[in-house]
């Protein structure tokens, strides 16, 4: 959770056994509770231990993310990830950035990368 109470997530079933179908895990952004000072978030997403565990996004089975307005119901952006992704461990798909008041998302495609959450943190700090 943010300090801001802006970013929450339910990383109830992280290892995916528990799936009924619907989205195992969510991240839910609140942009109206975003810092203000904040004007671009960078959506990922990456396996934890990816090393120790010796696994890829390839070996997921029906793995997706996407991008959903809850307010009005639509579906944004969806991607699977599959067999595309057989040696990636992290995926950069897409951000929220500020254009005056309003936020607007921009998809970044499938970029995947082999090492993890730390190629983000080596990128983005």
């Amino acid at each position: 959770m943010s300090p801001d109470f802006a970013v929450y997530g339910s990383f109830d079933d992280t290892s995916g056994n528990e799936s009924d179908g619907e989205d195992d895990e969510t991240i839910n952004i609140n942009l109206n509770k975003v810092d203000p000072k904040i004007e671009e978030i960078i959506l990922t997403v990456t396996i934890y231990d990816f090393e120790t565990r010796k696994q890829n996004f390839g070996q997921v089975r029906n793995s997706y993310i996407r991008i959903f307005n809850d307010v009005t119901g639509e579906e944004i952006a969806k991607y699977e990830l599959g067999e595309d992704f057989s040696v990636e461990t992290a995926v950069e798909f897409g951000r929220l950035y500020k254009r005056g008041n309003e936020w607007k998302f921009e998809a970044m495609g499938e970029i995947g990368y082999r090492d993890g959450l730390q190629h983000f943190v080596d990128k983005y700090t």
